[in-house]
């Protein structure tokens, strides 16, 4: 038989038991389906989180209060060490810093804001006029914070979108008194809408200078230092110089944690893309389990037709051919199987990203091709059987069955 015959055989063969074939085509696209969906909210996830750290900013390193470390319990200095708090002195300090381009001191306190009758409740950042170009915000309205004196705190503050909106509704909010606690401040600013971002709603902030942050809340403590290196490839010197002038400041003790933004991006990176790979092997299962399911549909298709095989086989059909074409009866089967799946599986990614469009669902490239080829592979590994079965018929015995 030459190659379009065993072809034209294998799809006149599946074509004839519709039932049959619609089975197996539905088993195998459920499983690169799966594959496709699963990999896709797994690669989305860390592509949002990715994206998340991103808008932090670049080349960030942040400086925490307290050391975190495993060290064990010295008596020595059980009594005598306690942690120290960042200070606004400490920030200005770190600007000596070679690596250093440009930073910001945040004081973070929650507070109520109310104007016109209107009363919510707000979180309240205290910076500098730096934190707009560290974190990346754009403003909609106004100016952002005055280059000022940072133990200054002038009476002014920059308001998230959905603050506005709440507030002021339809009128003007740029230059109107609110007051923040128990202090009137004027509105200088609007910021952009951009949403949710690691726990921190930015539409839902209202930033003020820090000083005057810190007097509302009664604390002469920073938060975090929000620093950013003067390069990707300063980061690592960034950090070191940063250790260095704080542990001097502080008597020689390194009491202060510094993380960069790299690190945990890696972190992170790792363990959602360990948590794709371990998503995509759960969804693999599933064609493992529609590739047997094949195995069964073409040995129940090789007793159906024993007496079609028996007569190719009369006419001179050799058992290589009859393999061939079960083999490739089974290869057709997988192949339209894995082809709807893969469209199945776009459209739930699709989906997903419809119900929730800041989720990057796109399934990798390498997923796709894995469970299309892993798909053909199973469906002709789990054809082998049939086909040699099918081979190993006696022409006369099976003529005879008919």
């Amino acid at each position: 038989m030459r190659p379009a015959d065993i072809l034209r055989f294998a799809r006149v063969a599946a074509t004839g038991y519709p039932l049959r074939t619609a089975l197996s085509v539905l088993a195998m696209s459920i499983g690169v389906a799966a594959v496709v969906v699963l990999t896709a909210l797994g690669d989305g996830a860390r592509r949002y989180v990715v994206g998340q750290f991103a808008s932090l900013g670049t080349n960030l390193v942040i400086v925490l209060p307290g050391k975190t470390g495993t060290g064990g319990f010295n008596p020595a200095t059980a009594i005598t060490s306690t942690p120290r708090d960042l200070t606004i002195d400490d920030a200005a300090a770190l600007l000596r810093a070679p690596a250093v381009k440009r930073l910001a001191p945040l004081a973070v306190g929650t507070s109520e804001i109310s104007y016109g009758g209107k009363l919510r409740e707000g979180l309240v950042a205290g910076s500098t006029a730096q934190f707009l170009e560290v974190r990346n915000f754009e403003l909609a309205q106004g100016r952002f914070l005055p280059d000022e004196d940072w133990h200054r705190g002038s009476a002014v503050a920059v308001i998230g979108a959905k603050i506005r909106e709440e507030i002021f509704g339809p009128n003007a909010a740029v230059g109107q008194l609110v007051r923040i606690g128990d202090r009137r401040v004027r509105i200088v600013g609007v910021l952009k809408s951009s949403g949710q971002g690691l726990g921190m709603n930015t539409d839902e902030l209202v930033i003020v200078p820090v000083a005057l942050a810190q007097a509302m809340f009664n604390s002469n403590t920073l938060f975090r230092i929000l620093v950013e290196a003067k390069s990707r490839e300063a980061i690592p010197a960034a950090k070191a110089e940063v250790l260095e002038i704080l542990k001097t400041r502080h008597q020689g003790e390194e009491d202060v944690t510094v993380i960069t933004q790299d690190a945990v991006l890696a972190t992170f990176d790792k363990l959602l893309g360990a948590l794709t790979l371990g998503v995509a092997g759960i969804a693999a299962i599933s064609l493992a389990v529609a590739g047997i399911l094949v195995m069964n549909v073409m040995l129940v298709a090789v007793t159906q037709r024993t007496a079609e095989i028996g007569l190719l086989k009369a006419l001179g059909a050799t058992g290589r051919t009859i393999r061939l074409a079960f083999l490739a009866e089974a290869a057709m089967l997988s192949t339209v199987g894995a082809g709807v799946g893969y469209l199945l599986g776009h459209l739930g990614a699709f989906g997903v990203r419809l119900a929730f469009p800041v989720f990057p669902a796109y399934p990798p490239h390498w997923a796709v091709v894995a469970g299309l080829t892993t798909a053909l592979a199973t469906g002709l590994l789990f054809g082998v059987m049939p086909a040699r079965r099918a081979a190993r018929l006696d022409p006369v015995q099976a003529l005879m069955k008919h």
